[in-house]
C-alpha cells in the first residue's frame, strides 16, 4: 500500500472546503482525483472523504469495482473522516466505475441514498511510442511544380479507443528556422510550401501526443530536392539498317537540371527473353540523352523502358518506367544453323520410313525462304553415292511460329538406309545460314548411351536429368519428346546435365528421348513416358468374358485403355462384381488385363465392370452381364458319359438279342402257298347277306377263319348274328360268306336319307382279302400255321383302269404286276401249289363265266391289308 503525501491531502481539504461552502451539495461522500487517466500496467490511488456529517465514519466505507466489492487489504484509513483504496489496472478498464460506499443506515437519509454513495469513471491506456520509418516525397506535376511533401511513418506500441494519440508532423526550413506542421490521428500527413525550396536543407520529424504523454521521432535531415519523385523522360528509340543488331535510344529529361540534375537507367527484352536485361549505371551519366544498345538479335522486336532520379541521391527516388517502346531490328542473313533431326515414320503400305526434318535456325535473322538439304550415303568410311543439293521451299503465314514449325526435308526407305550424312543449309531474303552436319548410322549401338535418365514435371514443361556415358564424353546431346500428334526437340550441349522442354499439354503422353552425339554421329538413345500433369481416365476399359462361365466361376479380359484416353500412368484395376444389392472388388496391377473371378454362386446372374485408377483418379468402364452355370461340367460330363455308356449297352444288347428283338416287332407273315387253308372243302363258302340298307359303306370288318372245317362251321354260324349287331350309328358293311368277290353291294349313307338308291349302289366299290393275322403280308411265313383273316371294304370311289382287268395282281411285298392264267372255280383250287404264285383271293362259284373262264374283278388287292379311303 502506498501512502498519500501531505501535499495532495491539503489541497483535498481545500477542495472539501470549498465545497462545504456549496450550501445546495447534498452529498456526504466525495472521491479524489475526479476524472482521471490511467495507464495500463499501472496502480491506482483514489481517496473518499466524508464530510457535513457525524454520523459515519471511515470505518463504515467500503470500495466496489463495477460490481465486485474491493477486498479490505487494499484499504487505508488517513483519519476517521478519510479512507484510500489502490487497485492495480492490468487491462484495459475505461468506463469502468471505481464506487465508495457507506455499509450504515442514517436515520434522516432515506429517499436520498446516493447522499452516502459516490463514483468515479476511470479512462485507461498507454503511453504513445516512439515513430519509425519516416519518409517523404514530393511528386512532381505535369510542369515543374511539385506536389505538396507527403510523409509516412510507422505507428508503434498500443492504443486504446478512449485514450487516442495524436501524430503532429514538423517540417523545418534549417536556414530560416521557419516551421510548418500538420496534425492527424493518420499514419501520414502533408505540408505545403508557398514554393518548393529545393537546395534548401530540410529537418523533418512527428510527434506524438495523447493524455499520458508525449515522445518524438527521428529527425530526418535532407536538402529538399532529395525527396522529389520526377515524372519518367520521354523515349524514343530508331532502327538504322546498317547496324543489324543493335538500336539507338533518345530521350528528354522531364525537370530542367538547375533544380535537380539527373542520372538515368535503361532496360530492354525481346519476346524470346526470359526477363529484362539492364544496362549498368556506369555507362551512362547525367549529361547523356541517347544510347545505342548494341549485341542484340537481327530482325528481333525489342521493348525498350528508361528511368530517371537525382544524380546527387543515390538512395532517392527513381521515377516511373517510361512506357514501352517497340522496335524491330534489322534483317540479316541466319547467323546460326538449322535444326537438323530424322524421325521414323509408318506409311500405308507396311514400310517404314527415315523423315530428315529440321527447324528453322535459332538465329534466323529473317524469314527463312528455303532450305538446301544433301544427302550421302556412307561406306567404308568413305563418302560416296551422293545425291547433291536439294532445295525445298518454305512458305510460311505470319502467324505460324517459326520455332515450332517443322520442315521435311527428305525421305528415305529404311530397307535401303544405312549410314547416312546429311548437310542443310537455311537461307532468307539477305543470304545463308552455316551450315549443319548431321550423320545416322545402321549400328547405333555402337556409341554408348546417356546414364541414370529421370523425367519430372515443373511449371508446365519438363524437366530431363541424365548422366553422360562412361568413357566417352560426347559433342553435344539432342533431348527429343514425341506425342501422338506433336514432335520437339532441343540440343544441349556437352556440359549440360539437365535441361527444360518447351511448353507442353497437360493430361498428354510423352515419350522423351536422349540422343547422345559424337562427332555428328547420333548415338543409342534412352528412353521413358513422362506426363506433365495427370488426370483421371477419360474412359474406362472395355470386360468381357474369356470363354463361358462356369458353376463358381468367370475368367474375365479387358483391353488396355488407349494412350490417349489414359490421362496418366495406370497405377491398378479394380475389378468390381455385383449379385443383387452385393457388391465386391478385386485390385489388380496395371500390368495386367485378366482375372478369374472364383467362388460364384451357381446359376446367378452377375454385372462385372473395370475401374482404371491414375494418381489424379478413377473411371468406371462398361458394364458386362453373364449368368453361371446350374451344374459344374463335371456333373454334366459324368451324366452324360452314364447316358452314353447305358445307349451303347442297349445297342450291344440289341444286336446280341437281335433275331428275338425282330421276332417282336417284325413278326414273320405266313406263306400262303404252304397254309392249311389249301385243304378246305370245297362247300367252305358261305352265303351271302344282302347288305342291311342301315349300313354304310367304306368301313372293312375281319373276320378270323378257323384251320378245321368245324371252326369255319362256327363262324358261319354267328355270322348271321354278327351282322345283325352292326347298326347304321357303328357304319358296318356286311361280309360275304367267302373270299371270293360278291356281286355290288347297296350301302346308303345316314345323311343320303333322300338319295336315289340305284346311284349310291352304283357308286360302290368292295374290297376284299385274305391276309395274315397279324396284318403283314410279304414276310417269311413262320414254322406255325397262322390264322388267316378275311378283309373286305367297300368303297365309292370308281375303279382305275387297271383295276377294270383283275388278270393283274399284286406279288406281296413286291409291287410286281403278272398276267394269271385261268384255274378251275372249285375251293380246293384256290390256293396253287407251294411253287407257284399265291393269289390274294379265291373265285365263287357263281362268279364265273359261262364259259367257264374267271370273270374279271372289280377289286384290287390291297398292299399291306385294309387301306383307308
Amino acid at each position: 500500500m502506498g501512502y498519500v503525501s501531505a501535499l495532495p491531502l491539503c489541497a483535498l481539504l481545500f477542495f472539501a472546503c470549498g465545497i462545504l461552502a456549496d450550501t445546495n451539495f447534498q452529498s456526504h461522500l466525495l472521491m479524489f482525483p475526479q476524472n482521471p487517466v490511467i495507464e495500463i500496467g499501472t496502480n491506482f490511488t483514489a481517496t473518499c472523504l466524508i464530510f457535513n456529517t457525524t454520523e459515519v465514519t471511515a470505518d463504515d466505507l467500503y470500495w466496489k469495482l463495477s460490481d465486485v466489492n474491493i477486498p479490505r487489504e487494499q484499504y487505508r484509513k488517513i483519519n476517521n473522516s478519510a479512507v484510500s483504496v489502490t487497485v492495480p489496472i492490468t487491462r484495459d478498464r475505461s468506463m469502468e466505475w471505481l464506487f465508495c460506499l457507506c455499509n450504515k443506515k442514517s436515520n434522516y437519509v432515506i429517499l436520498n441514498k446516493g447522499k452516502f454513495m459516490h463514483g468515479l469513471s476511470l479512462r485507461t491506456g498507454y503511453r504513445p511510442e516512439k515513430p519509425q520509418n519516416l519518409s517523404c516525397i514530393s511528386f512532381q506535376r505535369k510542369d515543374a511544380f511539385l506536389s505538396p511533401l507527403q510523409c509516412r511513418w510507422e505507428t508503434t506500441g498500443r492504443q486504446t479507443p478512449h485514450v487516442p494519440v495524436t501524430f503532429t508532423l514538423k517540417v523545418m526550413q534549417v536556414v530560416s528556422a521557419k516551421t510548418i506542421s500538420n496534425s492527424t490521428k493518420a499514419s501520414w500527413a502533408q505540408v505545403e510550401f508557398e514554393s518548393y525550396p529545393f537546395h534548401t536543407e530540410l529537418e523533418i520529424w512527428v510527434e506524438a501526443v495523447n493524455d499520458l504523454g508525449a515522445v518524438e521521432s527521428e529527425h530526418l535531415r535532407k536538402e529538399a530536392q532529395h525527396f522529389v519523385k520526377t515524372n519518367p523522360p520521354e523515349v524514343k528509340v530508331l532502327s538504322e539498317k546498317s547496324f543489324p543488331t543493335s538500336l539507338l535510344l533518345n530521350w528528354t529529361t522531364p525537370i530542367p537540371s538547375p533544380y535537380i540534375r539527373l542520372t538515368y537507367q535503361i532496360r530492354f527484352c525481346s519476346p524470346k527473353s526470359p526477363g529484362w536485361s539492364h544496362v549498368p549505371l556506369s555507362d551512362i551519366n547525367d549529361k547523356m540523352n541517347s544510347y545505342r544498345l548494341q549485341d542484340l538479335r537481327a530482325y528481333t522486336p525489342y521493348t525498350v523502358q528508361v528511368r530517371c532520379s537525382d544524380v546527387d541521391n543515390p538512395h532517392g527516388y527513381w521515377s516511373e518506367w517510361s512506357r514501352n517502346v517497340t522496335m524491330m531490328t534489322p534483317g540479316d542473313k541466319p547467323s546460326s544453323p538449322p535444326k537438323l533431326w530424322r524421325t521414323v515414320v509408318q506409311n500405308g503400305t507396311r514400310e517404314r520410313l527415315v523423315q530428315i526434318i529440321c527447324k528453322d535456325p535459332e538465329f534466323s535473322n529473317e524469314k527463312i525462304t528455303r532450305f538446301d538439304v544433301k544427302v550421302q550415303k556412307l561406306k567404308d568410311g568413305a563418302s560416296n553415292q551422293s545425291e547433291g543439293w536439294k532445295s525445298v521451299f518454305v512458305n510460311r503465314s505470319e502467324a505460324e511460329d517459326a520455332e515450332r514449325s517443322i520442315t521435311l526435308l527428305e525421305q528415305i526407305s529404311l530397307s535401303d538406309l544405312q549410314s547416312v550424312r546429311v548437310s542443310a543449309v537455311a537461307f532468307n531474303s539477305l543470304g545463308p545460314s552455316p551450315m549443319t552436319t548431321l550423320t545416322f548410322l545402321d549400328k547405333p549401338q555402337d556409341n554408348p548411351p546417356v546414364e541414370e535418365m529421370e523425367v519430372w514435371p515443373h511449371e508446365g514443361q519438363l524437366m530431363v536429368e541424365w548422366k553422360p556415358p562412361r568413357g566417352r564424353l560426347p559433342s553435344e546431346y539432342v533431348v527429343e519428346w514425341l506425342s501422338d500428334d506433336s514432335l520437339d526437340w532441343r540440343r544441349a550441349s556437352k556440359s549440360s546435365k539437365h535441361m527444360l522442354t518447351g511448353k507442353l499439354e497437360p493430361f498428354v503422353c510423352y515419350t522423351v528421348s536422349i540422343y547422345p552425339i559424337y562427332s555428328k554421329k547420333v548415338g543409342k538413345p534412352v528412353q521413358t513416358l513422362a506426363y506433365v500433369e495427370q488426370g483421371a481416365p477419360k474412359q474406362g476399359p472395355f470386360v468381357k468374358l474369356d470363354g463361358e462361365p462356369r458353376h463358381n466361376e468367370a475368367s474375365l479380359v479387358w483391353e488396355e485403355i488407349p494412350p490417349r484416353f489414359r490421362r496418366g500412368f495406370i497405377t491398378n484395376y479394380t475389378v468390381y462384381y455385383k449379385l443383387g444389392e452385393e457388391t465386391r472388388a478385386v485390385s489388380v496391377p496395371a500390368n495386367s488385363t485378366s482375372l478369374k473371378l472364383e467362388s460364384l454362386t451357381r446359376n446367378s446372374h452377375y454385372e462385372v465392370w473395370v475401374q482404371a485408377s491414375t494418381v489424379a483418379g478413377s473411371t468406371n468402364g462398361s458394364t458386362h452381364s453373364f449368368i453361371t452355370m446350374k451344374y459344374a461340367p463335371e456333373i454334366i460330363e459324368a451324366i452324360s458319359l452314364g447316358a452314353g455308356l447305358t445307349i451303347l449297352v442297349v445297342f450291344l444288347i440289341c444286336i446280341y438279342k437281335k433275331d428275338t428283338i425282330m421276332k417282336r416287332l417284325w413278326p414273320r407273315v405266313p406263306d400262303g402257298r404252304q397254309s392249311s387253308i389249301g385243304t378246305w372243302s370245297p362247300d367252305c363258302s358261305l352265303k351271302v347277306e344282302p347288305p342291311k340298307e342301315s349300313c354304310v359303306s367304306g368301313i372293312s370288318v375281319l373276320v378270323s377263319m378257323c384251320e378245321s372245317q368245324n371252326g369255319f362251321e362256327e363262324d358261319k354260324a354267328s355270322l348271321s348274328l354278327r351282322k345283325d349287331k352292326y347298326t347304321s350309328e357303328e357304319h358296318s358293311s356286311g361280309i360275304g360268306g367267302s373270299s371270293c368277290m360278291s356281286s355290288p353291294r347297296q350301302s346308303v349313307s345316314d345323311s343320303d336319307e333322300g338319295a336315289d338308291i340305284a346311284d349310291t349302289t352304283a357308286s360302290t366299290v368292295q374290297y376284299s382279302s385274305v391276309v395274315a393275322s397279324s396284318a403283314y403280308k410279304g414276310q417269311t411265313p413262320a414254322s406255325q400255321p397262322q390264322h388267316s383273316v378275311f378283309s373286305r371294304s367297300e368303297s365309292t370311289q370308281p375303279l382305275l383302269d387297271s383295276e377294270e382287268h383283275m388278270d393283274m395282281f399284286v406279288q406281296e411285298a413286291s409291287g410286281r404286276f403278272e398276267r394269271l392264267p385261268p384255274h378251275d372255280n372249285t375251293c380246293s383250287e384256290v390256293f396253287s401249289a407251294p411253287d407257284e404264285e399265291q393269289l390274294d383271293c379265291c373265285q365263287e362259284a357263281d362268279d364265273l363265266q359261262a364259259d367257264g373262264q374267271p370273270a374279271p374283278s372289280s377289286y384290287m388287292p390291297q398292299l399291306g391289308g385294309y387301306k383307308p379311303q
